[in-house]
C-alpha cells in the first residue's frame, strides 16, 4: 500500500477549525475590484466554511488534516 499523500495545493488553501470543519477564503478578491462595492469587498475578506457537499472529497485529498 503506498503512502497517503496530501494534495499540497489544497493544504495551502484550507485549514481545520477546532470543531473539525474546513475553513476557506472566498474567491473574487484578486482583480477587477473597481466595479465591486466596498461592502462586497469587505465581505469577501471574511473566511467561510467549506460546504457540506464537498467535505467528503476534501477529507480524501487532505488525509492528514
Amino acid at each position: 500500500m503506498p503512502k497517503m499523500k496530501t494534495k499540497r495545493a489544497a493544504a495551502k488553501r484550507f485549514k481545520k477549525t477546532g470543531t473539525g470543519q474546513l475553513k476557506r477564503n472566498k474567491a473574487y478578491k484578486s482583480h477587477i475590484l473597481t466595479k465591486k462595492t466596498p461592502k462586497r469587498k469587505r465581505n469577501l475578506r471574511k473566511p467561510a466554511m467549506t460546504d457540506a457537499s464537498n467535505v467528503k472529497n476534501m477529507k480524501k485529498i487532505l488525509p492528514h488534516l
